[in-house]
């Protein structure tokens, strides 16, 4: 978040401090269990406090079992609105096609509306002195507004969770659900664009709810026969 006020600043020509090369970012906690409640992440996207664009943001990473980095990187030009689609480069440079169910379509158009170009997520802010290198590399739109970093991005949803749900938390949900819900394999790595099973893996993780509502279908399976 300092960094990305910093760079704010440089970019409006404004005197800032620089920060030491010894410090390092700072890395996100890991939780043993990764997977948020299915409710919790649907609260937060319906709160009165928490604007459009960021329920849209938050919406869209858990529909589409996204890297936020990736989703924050989409143009407007790049969604297919009419079948909840858009093609988005993943880590490692390769594309893949996501897609999105009805929270977010809900919201999406809503967001983008009347917009043609840009980025999807933008900042509040205008952009400084160097709008020319941003309108380069595709971070500025036609009102002057930059696009929305992961930065600040991660900085607002500890804002509205206190730190208890991460960015990269909804994806990490978003697999874990539906590997709970019975989705094969080849589908979870089709949808979150892993290369490999085993890397998979760490993220498709059943919670504990559902390992005991596994277990109940030992209590009767049913390809055992009853006796009349």
């Amino acid at each position: 978040m300092v960094t990305s006020w910093l760079t704010w600043c440089a970019d409006s020509g404004w005197a800032c401090p620089e920060l030491p090369r010894t410090v390092k970012r700072r890395r996100e906690k890991r939780a043993e269990t990764r997977a948020v409640d299915w409710h919790t992440i649907d609260r937060l996207c319906s709160r009165r406090d928490v604007p459009l664009r960021d329920k849209c943001l938050f919406r869209m990473l858990y529909e589409t079992s996204s890297r936020a980095s990736a989703v924050l990187q989409l143009n407007v030009e790049d969604l297919d609105l009419r079948n909840r689609s858009a093609t988005i480069r993943q880590k490692g440079g390769h594309q893949i096609q996501v897609a999105w169910g009805d929270g977010t379509a809900a919201i999406l158009g809503r967001l983008v509306a009347g917009r043609t170009s840009g980025p999807v997520f933008l900042t509040d802010l205008p952009a400084g002195p160097q709008r020319a290198a941003a309108a380069k590399s595709r971070d500025i739109d036609e009102t002057g507004r930059t696009r929305l970093s992961y930065g600040r991005a991660r900085a607002l949803i500890e804002r509205y969770t206190g730190g208890e749900i991460t960015l990269h938390q909804l994806r990490h949900s978003s697999l874990t659900h539906l590997a709970e819900a019975g989705v094969g394999t080849t589908t979870l790595m089709a949808k979150s664009g892993h290369a490999n099973l085993r890397s998979l893996q760490r993220y498709a993780r059943p919670s504990f709810a559902a390992v005991q509502a596994a277990t109940e279908l030992l209590a009767d399976p049913p390809t055992r026969k009853r006796r009349t």
